[in-house]
């Protein structure tokens, strides 16, 4: 792949926590192409999270390089890793909504720290707009805890978009959903990412889900990325522990060759 086609990138990665015997990240190494849908799936505890917060800058790896659109953010200073990160949008696996704000203040904060020079009007007007984009009307004045789960994950959505993010982190976006209403916010995850023309990475351990909307799905083991490929390949793997991991959720090549 060519570098102007890559987004994001591990580079020999590693990170030990104090807390662990074992590094959570062990020299792991992967490429997330520009515009494309990009699901890391794992085993709880095997780094994903990790993973997201050190393209955020928010860890610092022990070893190796990780660059957000060509750049080494271990080489950045302040002002350029801020810079960068308002590059992104992100949607946390609980939402993250403040509960002392209703929906249009929720949504509007980063607009209110990013883009000071929009008045009053535009504000309200870009909320609605975004609250539109991902099919919720007529909250605004609704608080967090009058909201069903999949209600709060779109707000969340709405909030990530409103910067119009280049890239978006998605940690567990349909944790605690019922099927039908993970559906609706993974189909929402697609539209916007292709609406936006943007590149998004998903924490998943939704087999199913990643493999139906996911351009590429890579998978963590022991600190390391052992598979990369499409949906349709990765059901292929030959490696015992993604095949493993796949018949765990029944899934098999023979069974998605028609659905991938």
């Amino acid at each position: 792949m060519n570098d102007q086609d890559v987004a994001l990138e591990f580079k020999e990665v590693w990170k030990k926590f104090s807390n662990s015997a074992t590094p959570t990240l062990a020299g792991m190494s992967f490429q997330v192409r520009k515009g494309s849908i990009h699901v890391l799936l794992g085993h709880s505890g095997a780094g994903k999270s990790v993973t997201l917060k050190h393209f955020l800058g928010l860890i610092v790896p022990d070893e190796g390089h990780i660059f957000v659109k060509g750049q080494d953010i271990g080489k950045c200073g302040d002002v350029e890793l801020t810079r960068l990160r308002k590059t992104f949008g992100m949607l946390f696996q609980n939402s993250a909504l403040f509960d002392g704000l209703d929906v249009l203040e929720n949504v509007a904060f980063p607009l209110r720290e990013h883009r000071r020079e929009m008045r009053e009007e535009e504000i309200v007007r870009r909320v609605e707009d975004l609250l539109e984009s991902v099919e919720l009307r007529n909250i605004v004045q609704k608080m967090p805890s009058e909201l069903s789960g999949g209600m709060r994950k779109r707000v969340g959505l709405a909030r990530a978009i409103a910067l119009g993010p280049e890239i978006l982190l998605f940690d567990e976006p349909t944790t605690g959903l019922d099927p039908e209403t993970a559906r609706v916010i993974d189909d929402l995850i697609v539209s916007t990412t292709r609406r936006l023309k943007a590149t998004s990475l998903i924490i998943s351990h939704d087999i199913h889900a990643s493999l139906r909307i996911a351009d590429f799905v890579s998978m963590i083991w022991e600190g390391r990325i052992i598979e990369t490929a499409s949906p349709a390949d990765f059901v292929k793997s030959r490696d015992p522990v993604v095949k493993q991991f796949l018949e765990s959720a029944g899934v098999t090549a023979v069974s998605n060759a028609g659905k991938l």
